[in-house]
């Protein structure tokens, strides 16, 4: 591979201009496919296989044309002072408001008046109207959402309060302006990192270039492929980070063979050939990892794991390709005065140690007390992983400052929490003798486990399907409502034996409980999965059994952390309020399993880059303790400058205004730091240092068996000098610990 690679790194050097018009050409087709695709007209939320979804199917069935799923709003009234909804006045305008809703577009099924359905609390104070639509939230017009937003502008003229929940305003999250800082931080990083300005740009503008392709092609074919607005904002977080990354990776090994005295497109070669190998690694692993979230089988999932996956593949092939090229432009600017000025002495400097050697140093001289702190600090922060509760968050976790937020506390205060999230429960009676006495137990058992409303059977018109609304006493994401949805259907199998009707339960908040059930479930072997391949990818890698071993079981740990983080600030509210936390509640179903994707692909990027440098070292000589000194000094700035950019850019989406997206950005963050950090930077060394010449050690039969997939360019450095006999000397490119070697 590595040799493959060195020849399509100078092929793309010399052709520069050609593969610059490519990727120009590209990413013009992408963004007009973008501008004029249809937008997205549907963004279909379905999990296949529980009961929620058999419900939703069961009614689209037995009463077709009513969109089961449809979106819903509420607006919500409040009357202001010691007046009550119930005032002539304030009854009129809200009945008015009723027939406003009713002719106000084609796309609404139904409204329904809160004093025909007594949906006005006990007080008097607070009333709400239902509006069902016949499409889903992402299929409404914008004529239709803004009729439900004049709706109640006039109300609000006479002095009642009104608001609107539901997700019929349901609109594309936006992250801020923090995203931009991310941006700029990892700029800053970069020119530290390189000490030039032309080095600092180049990672982030072919960054740029992969992610503008990604997403703009995930936007020209979401309206084919039903992808949601999150897709391409995750998608984005992701393209982003390892695109800035993996080009930081080729430009630091492309100065280092220009430092050695290469000429220009020989050290592109050279560079694409040795970092170039282990790029391709790393973003394949990420790939896969997000390509295995289709094991869950939840459609939206895949999805996005699909469209995260080919975003990272993009930016494989611009390291691959467009960096190289953009170097020739560069020339010898890419350099920097300072790089240019330590190359020239570099012999009267190169005994100097840097940060990485002393760190290094310092680990070798107290490996136990090292892996004991690392090992220790993760294991108290990842304590509140074991009481992780998933879910889906509600309009409750909405901004305050929002509309949604301030109709789901209206609701609340004046209904009560369980008005926010009703229940939907089919009776299917079929196959009963006596539907009609079959619905009524179904009722009788839901008032009898102890909920705030119950109403009445409604049946369709061929008379074999009822509905009940039942309304909880807690909040939706609450664990007692889960617990209410739990007792319900336990209800139902007995009367499914008695009578022969079978009850499904449904609704946003079943279908809510059944995904955090779903993803719980798929938690585990996933994890099981990724940990397993990550053995099997690294022991191809390093030839070793130990060291692939110890990468997984770190991978785990600062996995486990992170999630212990999470829990702690948006399960149980600790400094909540510093990372915009509105409510604090049940993990995001989606995020352990999507982050556990994610930072195993991160993971495998450190410890390919660091360890790789050691395993050169060891390989041509050097004793174990040597080669992580070597290693260090070589690979740790570059592994630590990527790590702080990954966590920037991360950071940047904490600032979303979705919940979904700030959490996401918060545990990669986080996970980043632990694993980059801790696990990589402290634990690794010490456990290699303790290991010594064990950490090395794999069965001669295995490796036979094994593959040489030569990551380190090894056979590349053979062929360049002409020798496969003998150790190469300082001129042959064969990597950072093979030239230190020759030199001393």
């Amino acid at each position: 591979m590595a040799t493959f690679l060195y020849k399509l790194g100078r092929l793309t050097f010399r052709r520069r201009r050609f593969v610059a018009l490519i990727w120009v050409a590209l990413l013009a087709v992408a963004g007009i496919g973008a501008a004029t695709a249809p937008a997205a007209t549907s963004s279909s939320f379905s999990i296949p296989g529980t009961e929620a979804q058999r419900a939703f199917d069961l009614l689209d069935q037995r009463n077709p044309g009513t969109s089961a799923d449809g979106a819903t709003a509420r607006v919500v009234f409040e009357a202001p002072g010691d007046e009550k909804v119930t005032d002539s006045a304030n009854k009129s305008e809200i009945t008015g408001i009723v027939e406003e809703l009713r002719s106000g577009s084609k796309q609404i099924a139904s409204v329904a008046d809160p004093f025909e359905t007594q949906a006005v609390s006990q007080n008097g104070s607070t009333a709400y109207i239902s509006v069902s639509y016949k499409v889903n939230s992402m299929e409404l017009t914008d004529a239709t959402r803004d009729s439900l937003e004049d709706a109640g502008k006039d109300a609000q003229q006479s002095g009642m309060k009104v608001e609107i929940g539901g997700d019929a305003l349901q609109v594309v999250p936006h992250t801020g302006t923090a995203e931009i800082i991310g941006v700029v931080i990892a700029a800053i990083v970069l020119v530290i990192t390189f000490g030039s300005l032309v080095a600092a740009g180049l990672p982030l503008v072919t960054a740029l270039v992969g992610v503008g392709i990604g997403v703009s092609t995930i936007t020209a074919l979401a309206n084919v492929l039903d992808l949601g607005s999150t897709t391409s904002i995750l998608a984005m977080m992701i393209g982003l980070a390892v695109g800035i990354d993996y080009a930081l990776f080729i430009v630091s090994r492309y100065r280092a063979e220009l430092a050695e005295g290469r000429e220009r497109e020989e050290a592109a070669g050279r560079a694409v050939g040795t970092a170039g190998s282990a790029v391709v690694f790393a973003g394949l692993t990420v790939v896969i990892a997000l390509a295995g979230l289709a094991v869950v089988n939840i459609p939206m999932l895949t999805k996005m794991g699909f469209a995260a996956a080919g975003t990272v593949a993009i930016a494989v092939l611009i390291a691959l390709t467009l960096v190289p090229a953009a170097l020739g432009f560069a020339g010898k600017r890419v350099m920097g005065r300072k790089a240019r000025k330590a190359a020239e002495a570099e012999k009267s400097t190169e005994a100097k140690p840097n940060m990485g050697t002393r760190w290094a140093r310092f680990v070798l001289r107290k490996p136990v007390w090292v892996m004991l702190v690392g090992v220790l600090g993760l294991g108290i922060i990842a304590v509140p992983a074991a009481s992780l509760e998933m879910g889906l968050p509600d309009d409750g976790a909405q901004p305050k400052s929002t509309t949604q937020r301030q109709a789901y506390d209206m609701l609340s205060d004046g209904f009560g929490p369980g008005f926010n999230g009703p229940l939907l429960v089919v009776v299917d009676t079929k196959n009963s003798s006596d539907g009609k006495a079959a619905a009524s137990r179904v009722a009788e058992e839901i008032e009898s486990i102890g909920v705030s409303a119950v109403i009445p059977p409604a049946f369709n018109k061929a008379g074999d399907t009822a509905t009940i609304t039942v309304i909880p006493k807690d909040r939706p994401s609450s664990h007692a409502t889960e617990e209410v949805v739990h007792d319900i259907r336990d209800a139902g199998q007995d009367v499914t034996s008695d009578t022969g009707a079978e009850v499904l339960v449904t609704g946003a908040t079943a279908m809510n409980i059944d995904f955090s059930q779903k993803m719980n479930d798929a938690l585990l072997p996933y994890l099981a999965l990724v940990v397993g391949l990550a053995f099997l990818l690294l022991m191809l890698v390093f030839r070793s059994i130990l060291v692939p071993l110890k990468a997984a079981l770190g991978f785990l740990l600062s996995v486990v952390a992170a999630l212990g983080a999470v829990v702690a600030v948006f399960q149980w509210g600790w400094l909540g309020s510093l990372f915009g936390v509105e409510q604090a509640g049940p993990i995001m179903s989606m995020m352990p399993i999507f982050m556990v994707g994610v930072v195993f692909g991160l993971a495998m990027d450190y410890e390919v880059f660091l360890v790789t440098r050691m395993r050169e070292a060891y390989v041509h000589g050097e004793s174990p303790g040597q080669a992580i000194v070597t290693g260090f000094k070589h690979g740790a700035r570059v592994v630590a400058a990527a790590a702080v950019i990954m966590m920037a850019v991360f950071s940047g989406f904490i600032g979303s205004s979705e919940q979904m997206i700030k959490m996401i950005g918060f545990s990669l963050a986080i996970a980043v730091f632990f694993d980059a950090f801790v696990v990589r930077m402290a634990i690794v060394p010490a456990v290699l240092a303790l290991l010594g010449k064990r950490a090395w050690w794999l069965p001669r039969w295995l490796d036979r068996a094994l593959p040489n997939v030569d990551v380190e360019g090894e056979k590349l450095q053979k062929q360049l000098t002409g020798d496969s006999g003998s150790e190469q000397g300082p001129g042959d490119g064969g990597g950072e610990g093979e030239r230190e070697l020759a030199r001393v």
